[in-house]
């Protein structure tokens, strides 16, 4: 049975909503990644939001990947892609919160205040759909057949 990508897509940007963290982090060998708070705009696709500091590691920008694993423990990604500073006062009008104000006291003219964008350029999305019979057998320890894992694909964008 041929994986549905669109599908899969489309729970990626859902469990995102449902269940906004992730551990992100700059590919430059140097650091770890870091717990943040998504923030989505469903007006761009390809894209994640996330209120740093401007002293954040993160800030600096550059190849960036974003691991995220759903509130229930059945959907995965690895997204890949490249990190900015983009502090757009509309774009930050626009994802501003009373959950990110909590974080930046001075409002959205916090001099700490940076809104990180993060361009994705490819992701490798898992999500874990094992069946009845393949959870019995999972108990009992027997093998899981292919059609009994769930769907797995390696895409070049997240656009649904």
């Amino acid at each position: 049975m041929p994986i549905d990508t669109h599908k899969l897509k489309e729970h990626l940007w859902e469990k995102l909503e449902n269940g906004p963290f992730a551990m992100v982090g700059l590919r430059d060998n140097t650091s770890h990644c870091e717990p943040l708070t998504v923030q989505l705009d469903k007006d761009q696709a390809d894209t994640l939001w996330f209120f740093i500091s401007k002293d954040n590691r993160l800030a600096k920008g550059g190849a960036a990947l974003v691991n995220f694993v759903s509130k229930g423990q059945d959907f995965f990604a690895s997204l890949s892609g490249h990190a900015t500073i983009d502090n757009n006062p509309a774009m930050i009008d626009k994802l501003w919160s009373g959950q990110v104000e909590a974080w930046f006291t001075g409002g959205k003219s916090d001099p700490k205040l940076a809104l990180l964008r993060i361009d994705i350029s490819g992701a490798e999305l898992w999500e874990a759909d094992v069946s009845l019979v393949g959870q019995l057998k999972m108990l009992l320890g027997s093998s899981i057949e292919a059609g009994e894992q769930g769907s797995h694909a390696v895409v070049t964008d997240t656009k649904i």
